[in-house]
């Protein structure tokens, strides 16, 4: 019986077969972000549906494809759409992307999602630099036999989100006058969306956006010893007093208006980041 390893290491070799890039930088794209890096310098691509083992979205908004490329000569691998666990997807399928990154040599991994704002002092269309993050998923990538080959059986989760790449993008949000935020990430299950109760639980518990994905991720991205970033781009605002229906529709448009500063941001950051 193949292992999770045996699976990943089958991906990566039909990968290495139709190219030879070597990224350093894994980006993976959230709800109605899967045309972020437009400007990246394009080498390879492959639609999810080619790749052996690879889960596919079965959300329309993300496109579903792995793209190899390179801003300012950083080599990226970036993923246009993720699939979740709302989808049936097991935690193991939801990373499987991130192991695959791993095996290719991925060293710092950048997180983006589509979010929920729950700090009423935040605005749609805000950027976050995720500080933290609550796993509310009832659900563990880790969970089962310990692939030591990946990393160790008891990653500690004290600091998940690199000071160092926050920094940057501090940096990078001030040359261009980008407005940002920063918080703490609460990721559930879903699909379905948090009833007036379940947000007054979640500002209680310190949390200051919501969204369900990331979270298994970055688990999986610590485990692999990579430098990770999260950002979430705050597509409405949940207020339990003032509840309003929140739609894809509306999440999607909010994301398209808010693509250009999110892009210019991300070029900034992806420049500086060191290539070790």
């Amino acid at each position: 019986m193949k292992t999770d390893r045996d699976l990943v290491i089958e991906t990566v070799n039909y990968i290495q077969s139709h190219t030879k890039e070597l990224p350093l930088i894994g980006f993976l794209t959230g709800t109605g972000l899967s045309h972020t890096l437009d400007t990246l310098d394009v080498s390879c691509e492959f639609k999810y549906s080619q790749l052996p083992n690879f889960p596919e979205s079965t959300v329309e908004s993300h496109v579903g494809k792995l793209i190899f490329g390179s801003i300012n000569e950083k080599k990226i691998m970036m993923m246009q759409g993720r699939c979740h666990l709302y989808e049936g997807y097991s935690p193991a399928q939801v990373t499987f992307p991130i192991r695959v990154m791993q095996e290719l040599g991925v060293k710092t991994l950048i997180l983006s999602n589509a979010a929920g704002g729950i700090n009423l002092n935040f605005s749609a269309g805000d950027i976050m630099i995720i500080k933290d993050h609550i796993n509310l998923t009832g659900q563990n990538p880790l969970s089962g036999n310990n692939e030591d080959g990946w990393g160790i059986r008891f990653p500690d989760m004290i600091q998940v989100y690199d000071p160092d790449l926050m920094d940057l993008v501090h940096k990078a949000a001030k040359k261009n006058q980008i407005s940002i935020q920063t918080g703490v990430y609460a990721g559930l299950c879903g699909p379905s969306l948090e009833t007036p109760s379940e947000t007054r639980f979640l500002k209680t518990i310190g949390c200051d956006a919501v969204g369900f994905s990331t979270v298994m991720e970055a688990i999986a991205g610590v485990h692999a010893s990579m430098k990770i970033l999260g950002l979430s781009m705050i597509t409405n605002i949940n207020n339990p007093d003032a509840p309003a229906e929140t739609t894809l529709e509306t999440v999607l448009e909010t994301a398209q208006h808010a693509l250009k500063p999110f892009n210019k941001l991300l070029y900034d950051v992806i420049s500086q980041i060191p290539n070790v």
